[in-house]
C-alpha cells in the first residue's frame, strides 16, 4: 500500500479538462491507499475502462492507477468520464455501493496514467459477501428466510430480474405461514439500478414489535400449531378433521373480537381476534394436518370479512371459523346459503357441496270408497 501510495505522489498531475457530472470530479489525490492495488492495469479502450472500474468496485477496492499509454491522449479524460456514469449508474454494484469516483492524471513510469479513487456508501463487507438470486424464485425464497428470522432488511443480487409486487408477496406469505410472521412489516423497496435484468434488490422492513418479541410470538404460537397437529386423529374423515381443529380453537378460549398487529399470537395464545385472523389461522392448521382450505375476503352484512373454503371429499363448502367462534355452530354451507355474504365468485371455486338425496315418499294405504264393497 505505502509502495502504490509512494507512486502515486510522484505521478506528474496533468490536471485535465474533465466535464462535470454527478458521478466525476477532479481533484489531487491524497492520502494513503487503504485498499488497492500497487500494479497499474493497462486500459487500452472505453470497454477495458469500464471493465477495470467494475473490477473495482466488486472487490471494494478504493484507489488503482490505470495505465493509458495506449489510448489517444486527447480522449482519456472523455472516455474515462462515460465510463465512470456507466459504471455508477448501470452496473449493479456501482449503482448500490459508490459514493463517488474521482480521478487525476498523470505518468506512472515515464507512461500516461490515471490514479482512480472511489468512495463507498457501504462497507467492505456488504460489497463483498452481497448474496445473489438467480431468478425471483430464489429472490422470494431469501425474502421469506429474511421474514422467518424477524429481519430488518433483506438485499440480495438478482441475475433475472421481474418487476413484483413485494407487499402483497409479503402478504400472501404472512397468510400462509401464520406461525412464522407474527406481524406483516411496512415494506420500503429499492433496486440498483432502477432498470435492466440484473439488479442489486433491497427491502427494508418496519415492525412496531421488537424482533425479541417477535420471536418469543414466534415460538408460543408454534407450540400452539403443532397440538393442533396432534389433536387430529390421523384416521378420521376429511369432514372430521376439519371439525376437530374446529373444536381445538373453541376448547381455547371464549374469544373476543378485535383487531391486533400481532394476529397469529393475539388469537391462538390470548383469544382475541378479527375475521382475517380466524380465517388465516385456521387455513393454516387445516393445511398442516394435509387439508385443503382457501381463505376468501369479501363482505358480509356490508363489513368487510374473511372466511375459509374447505374441501371435503372432492366438494368445496364455506366455512366461517369467525361467526362460528363468536357465536354458532361449525356448518359447511353452499353458496345459496351464504346469505348476507358477498365475494368475487370468478377468484373461488363454486360451493355446490353436495346435496343428500330427498326422502323417500311414505306409502301410503288404498281403501276402497266407503260403502262400494257392502252393496
Amino acid at each position: 500500500m505505502k509502495r502504490l501510495a509512494a507512486c502515486l505522489l510522484a505521478l506528474v498531475l496533468l490536471l485535465s479538462g474533465c466535464t462535470e457530472g454527478s458521478y466525476v470530479s477532479v481533484k489531487p489525490h491524497q492520502g494513503e491507499n487503504t485498499s488497492g492495488n500497487a500494479q497499474a492495469v493497462a486500459v487500452g479502450n472505453y470497454e477495458e475502462m469500464l471493465a477495470a472500474l467494475k473490477e473495482m468496485v466488486a472487490g471494494a477496492v478504493e484507489q488503482q492507477v490505470l495505465s493509458v499509454a495506449d489510448m489517444d491522449e486527447n480522449a482519456v479524460t472523455a472516455t474515462l468520464d462515460q465510463a465512470i456514469r456507466t459504471a455508477c449508474r448501470t452496473d449493479p454494484m456501482g449503482a448500490y455501493a459508490v459514493e463517488e469516483i474521482t480521478y487525476e492524471r498523470g505518468q506512472s513510469g515515464n507512461l500516461p496514467a490515471v490514479a482512480v479513487s472511489i468512495r463507498y456508501n457501504r462497507t467492505r463487507r456488504e460489497i463483498l459477501q452481497m448474496p445473489t438470486a438467480a431468478d425471483m424464485d430464489q429472490a422470494a425464497s431469501r425474502i421469506q428466510v429474511a421474514l422467518n428470522g424477524c429481519n430488518s432488511s433483506v438485499v440480495m443480487l438478482v441475475e433475472q430480474y421481474e418487476a413484483t409486487d413485494f407487499v402483497q408477496l409479503i402478504e400472501d406469505y404472512a397468510a400462509s405461514y401464520p406461525e412464522w410472521v407474527i406481524e406483516i412489516p411496512t415494506v420500503a423497496e429499492a433496486t440498483y439500478p432502477e432498470a435492466g435484468d440484473r439488479r442489486i434488490l433491497e427491502l427494508k422492513f418496519s415492525y412496531q414489535t421488537s424482533r425479541e418479541s417477535l420471536r418469543t410470538m414466534q415460538s408460543r404460537v408454534q407450540s400452539v400449531f403443532d397440538s393442533a397437529r396432534l389433536y387430529v386423529q390421523g384416521d378420521s374423515s376429511d369432514h372430521e378433521k376439519y371439525n376437530q381443529l374446529f373444536s381445538f380453537l373453541t376448547q381455547r378460549f371464549d374469544y373476543k373480537a378485535e383487531t391486533s398487529i400481532t394476529a397469529p399470537y393475539s388469537l391462538l395464545c390470548h383469544g382475541v381476534g378479527d375475521s382475517r385472523a380466524f380465517a388465516t389461522c385456521y387455513a393454516a392448521m387445516c393445511a398442516r394436518a394435509g387439508l385443503s382450505a382457501l381463505v376468501v375476503s369479501g363482505t358480509r352484512n356490508g363489513e368487510p370479512w374473511f372466511w375459509n373454503i374447505v374441501e371435503d371429499n372432492g366438494d368445496y363448502y364455506h366455512v366461517d371459523p369467525a361467526a362460528s367462534l363468536l357465536g354458532g355452530d361449525f356448518r359447511e354451507l353452499r353458496d345459496e346459503e351464504m346469505e348476507g355474504y358477498v365475494w368475487d365468485y370468478s377468484e373461488y371455486p363454486a360451493c355446490v357441496g353436495h346435496e343428500a338425496p330427498p326422502e323417500p315418499a311414505a306409502e301410503t294405504e288404498t281403501t276402497a270408497p266407503v260403502g262400494e264393497n257392502e252393496k
